[in-house]
């Protein structure tokens, strides 16, 4: 369902913080979501009767286990991780707002991604990185919109990136 980007156009080990302009969305990713996994994550992190009892969940609201909701979150960032932004330029997460389920997600169901990049904007204090802000949106294999978020996190600039390379040489040559 979810196919061409109009986005980032860096390959993924390319890209830094100046490659998240606002405006660009990509869709990308894709998550199967196994029946073995929702059940023990459910027992694990969100111990609920819809997350972790088949019999009782197939006559419950949902007329069968659900993933929980943290469960459909964690897809979310995989995808995020493996697919949209790269480790490389990484320097950890600032947050998550707005965070919505809008539909339960089933075992069987494969989920892809949209990444909309909101704001990005240049440390102030720090110049070799910026905030980079993102609306995430989690889809169903049919389309089906079922979850949404905004998250912020920081991003090495480019030149930060160069610097790291020089220094790293340096190093080397002095050990």
């Amino acid at each position: 369902m979810l196919q061409d980007s109009i986005g980032v156009k860096a390959p993924l080990q390319d890209r830094y913080f100046e490659d998240y302009e606002p405006g660009l969305v990509n869709f990308c990713g894709s998550e199967y979501v196994d029946e073995k996994e929702v059940l023990e994550f459910g027992r694990r992190f969100d111990p609920q009767w819809i997350h972790t009892d088949m019999a009782r969940a197939a006559s419950g609201p949902f007329s069968g286990v659900i993933a929980s909701g943290w469960h459909t979150v964690s897809l979310m960032m995989k995808i995020f991780v493996t697919s949209y932004w790269n480790q490389d330029a990484s320097l950890g997460g600032l947050g998550t707002d707005d965070l919505r389920w809008l539909s339960p997600v089933r075992p069987g169901d494969t989920l892809s991604a949209k990444f909309t990049v909101i704001e990005a904007r240049r440390s102030k204090s720090k110049p070799d990185r910026g905030i980079v802000q993102v609306r995430i949106e989690g889809y169903r294999d049919n389309g089906e919109l079922v979850v949404t978020m905004i998250t912020s996190a920081l991003a090495r600039t480019r030149a930060a990136k160069t610097r790291r390379a020089t220094d790293a040489v340096l190093v080397q040559l002095h050990s």
